[in-house]
């Protein structure tokens, strides 16, 4: 995509980052059509989510669907898989958390002034500095829009305690469920302490923009647009690690080729633990398919119609109204999360999750569900090859785009 600049964010808002303006969605009349996530669309992004989704829903529809989902995923019988499953997780999932005393910290990757001391932790600094200076703006955007997700961490350990029978009820349960629940958050807290310091001490960003940032995300929350059960959580949070992990790698490549390797290192070990994590998700999801295969696969056709968000969504920095799609645009183009990568990653979980295999255990719903996940892929090719040849036609031009994260200097970025 970064090569190709004909992929444009209808692709990206459809498959990589669905909501294009980071608004929060508010309700609407009951015969209002409802887009999971609030954007503007082109008559184009419409075609294609009706495409890929089988077409739009009204309010009341979507709202129906949902709760009969959460109804069948929380019926006793498959609350019971998840019972039954602790010691497999104790056995298999809590093993992938390393131990504190094994695991890097943010002082081991930035200069720490105790153990430099004042001269050496200031030579330091500007060493940083000037490693930093090489690095494109558009990057730059890009870090700070991984650095913002990662920093909405109470978000996200909140959403995994709506899991029922997975969750710590009390805060300090002793499940294997809750245990890895706390572990899982302690990794990710490192992940955007570790990027504000470096940015902090890069000194191109405007750190008080980035944090108010912060600050609204944490506030409007996420929209998941799934039931709160386990079997769609999981694959929610097994999908969103692995996209994790390839934003960050792909941060780490393209800030290396211009010539910042501690930064590269940084993003590197992020990216590392995020793949730790997916591993953890997609072993629970694999063994929610052999243990319960109907509920599952009929659980991932739901959350691939209603499309995985993003989890930084709803980011405002109180400035740009479409700061969201900006950022996605931006991320599109410098290769840091494209629309081919969701595609990609769709394509992955199917192979490791052995979905064209199922048959044993699958209701007729359930082989529908199979049939659509499947197919599915091939759809979002389609779609982006006509989203390529569209921009090509119209012979897009870059629209200047000021980030506030950055003090407001411009990135070229093709809208669609």
């Amino acid at each position: 995509m970064a090569a190709a600049a004909t992929c444009t964010l209808v692709a990206a808002s459809r498959f990589g980052y669905p909501n294009s303006n980071g608004r929060q969605w508010k309700p609407r009349p009951a015969t209002a059509t409802v887009r999971f996530w609030r954007c503007r669309r082109s008559a184009a992004a419409a075609v294609a989510t009706a495409g890929v989704g089988g077409g739009a829903l009204t309010r009341r529809e979507a709202e129906g669907e949902e709760a009969r989902e959460l109804r069948r995923c929380l019926a006793p019988e498959r609350l019971e898989v998840l019972d039954q499953m602790e010691p497999w997780v104790e056995e298999h999932v809590l093993p992938l958390l390393k131990p504190v005393e094994a695991a890097w910290q943010p002082a081991d990757m930035v200069p720490d002034a105790a153990e430099l001391g004042a001269d050496g932790f200031h030579a330091a600094c500007v060493e940083l500095r000037e490693r930093a200076a090489g690095v494109p703006d558009a990057h730059l955007v890009c870090l700070v829009g991984n650095m913002v997700t990662e920093e909405a961490l109470p978000t996200y350990q909140s959403m995994a305690n709506r899991f029922q029978a997975a969750r710590d009820v009390t805060g300090v349960d002793d499940t294997a469920w809750a245990r890895w629940i706390r572990g899982w958050t302690a990794e990710e807290n490192r992940h955007g302490d570790l990027l504000n310091r470096y940015m902090y001490l890069s000194g191109r960003l405007d750190m008080r923009q980035v944090e108010r940032t912060v600050h609204r995300l944490i506030s409007s929350g996420m929209p998941m647009h799934a039931p709160a059960s386990p079997y769609h959580g999981f694959i929610y949070v097994a999908f969103q690690e692995r996209a994790t992990a390839i934003s960050h790698g792909n941060t780490a490549r393209n800030v290396l080729a211009h010539g910042d390797a501690v930064l590269a290192r940084i993003c590197g070990a992020i990216a590392a633990d995020e793949k730790r994590h997916e591993a953890a998700y997609t072993r629970v999801v694999e063994r929610l398919l052999e243990a319960d295969p109907d509920t599952t696969v009929r659980a991932l056709a739901y959350m691939m119609r209603r499309r995985i968000t993003m989890p930084a969504a709803l980011m405002d920095d109180g400035r740009d109204a479409d700061l969201f799609a900006h950022y996605a645009a931006a991320a599109q183009q410098a290769g840091t999360y494209t629309a081919s990568d969701y595609r990609g990653i769709l394509e992955h979980l199917i192979r490791r999750w052995r979905v064209e295999e199922l048959e044993a255990g699958l209701s007729g719903e359930g082989r529908r569900a199979r049939d659509y996940v499947c197919a599915l892929p091939q759809k979002i090719r389609r779609m982006e090859e006509k989203a390529q040849d569209r921009a090509a036609q119209m012979r897009k031009r870059p629209k200047t785009v000021p980030f506030s994260w950055i003090f407001d200097r411009p990135v070229d970025v093709i809208m669609p």
